[in-house]
């Protein structure tokens, strides 16, 4: 599999929730702060299940939440 990116709306969507903290969104999903951190900076990519449940938090579709770019 050639390298992609996944970047994310995470920041943003947090903001407009009432500035939602990463931990509280970590609480919400069951991660931890850091974990949504390093998912917030691209540094980490969510697993699928948590991917689906931070858009549900949000009453977001996936693909608002989360992009693909392929570095192709």
């Amino acid at each position: 599999m050639s390298g992609g990116t996944i970047s994310n709306q995470i920041r943003t969507l947090r903001f407009l929730a009432g500035e939602m903290s990463q931990a509280e969104l970590g609480q919400k999903i069951g991660v931890t702060r850091q974990t949504i951190a390093a998912i917030e900076a691209g540094k980490y990519s969510p697993t699928l299940e948590a991917a689906f449940r931070i858009a549900e938090v949000f009453g977001k579709p996936l693909d608002e939440v989360f992009q693909w770019r392929s570095g192709g």
